[in-house]
């Protein structure tokens, strides 16, 4: 299997790997923000939906036109704009579900020479469809995994009272 069917895999699979992990998530353990944190799972959640919505047109633009300009994502007013901390968040774990989905599809066939088209990114000049995939992945997996990490300091904090 060469590396990007690797990625692609990995990639496939964050949306049932987000649904399981957060299975049983619920009340006030949705919005637990650890010492420390900054948001509790429903707003990463939300952050990492709208995030997929908004790569799918990054991918989109890199696949289809010339050296696009490739906006920035700048989560923090995303957040607070779109109040996540009200948000559905069983919704928001189907629709990340959902449009990784489809990322996945548009990206699975693409030829070789695909992953190598440019865009020009206003922080990190010309970047390649390849890196584009590449940190939104492991970004994305990153929040997963911290996800992970503050349901364990919840449960913690639920039988002590303390978060660390």
């Amino acid at each position: 299997m060469t590396e990007t069917a690797q990625l692609l895999e990995r990639f496939r699979r964050g949306g049932e790997f987000l649904a399981s992990l957060t299975t049983g998530a619920a009340g006030a353990e949705l919005d637990f923000v650890p010492e420390g944190g900054v948001m509790g799972i429903r707003s990463i959640v939300c952050g990492l939906m709208d995030g997929e919505m908004f790569e799918h047109g990054v991918f989109s633009a890199l696949i289809a036109e010339n050296s696009p300009a490739i906006p920035t994502f700048d989560a923090a007013a995303w957040a607070a704009g779109l109040n996540y901390r009200s948000r559905k968040f069983s919704g928001a774990v189907e629709l990340f579900r959902r449009i990784r989905a489809e990322n996945h599809d548009l990206l699975k066939d693409l030829e070789p020479e695909a992953w190598g088209r440019r865009g020009l990114h206003p922080k990190l000049g010309k970047i390649t469809l390849a890196e584009v995939f590449v940190n939104h992945l492991e970004h994305t997996e990153g929040k997963i995994l911290y996800i992970r990490e503050i349901r364990a300091l919840y449960k913690a904090f639920r039988q002590t009272g303390m978060t660390s």
